[in-house]
């Protein structure tokens, strides 16, 4: 009989395979990424896992899941900012209320915090 090699590639795909046992298994390894996920890359990770298997495993397989989980965070954590700002401008949210009426700037940007980020889950991330 023929000897197997340890490790074949294969140009049609452009994968290597490692010999484990009787069998080749594709040696597939992640990037080195080290930007945080973050509660925005979470969000949309269980949301493709749950309602969009096919593009979770194609994601995975390919490599590219936390790089395409980080600029998501990234992006909305950006755009949150930024939809917050324009907020706080249209409806005359100042340092000047801060510190006339604490209370009311409270209940003004809990109230703009909360409609930017339903803004981003409907637009970014459950879409």
């Amino acid at each position: 009989m023929t000897e197997l090699k340890s490790r074949i590639h294969d140009e049609s795909n452009g994968l290597d395979y490692v010999l484990v046992g009787d069998y080749y298994v594709p040696d597939l390894k992640l990037p080195e990424e080290h930007r945080p996920i973050g509660m925005w890359g979470r969000l949309h990770r269980t949301y493709l896992e749950q309602y969009r298997p096919a593009r979770f495993s194609a994601l995975c397989l390919s490599g590219e899941l936390h790089t395409y989980l980080a600029d998501l965070n990234e992006q909305a954590t950006e755009r949150c900012s930024l939809i917050i700002e324009q907020m706080k401008q249209a409806e005359g949210v100042t340092e000047t209320m801060k510190a006339d009426n604490q209370m009311l700037w409270v209940q003004s940007m809990n109230s703009i915090r909360n409609r930017a980020e339903e803004i981003i889950r409907q637009e970014m991330i459950y879409c």
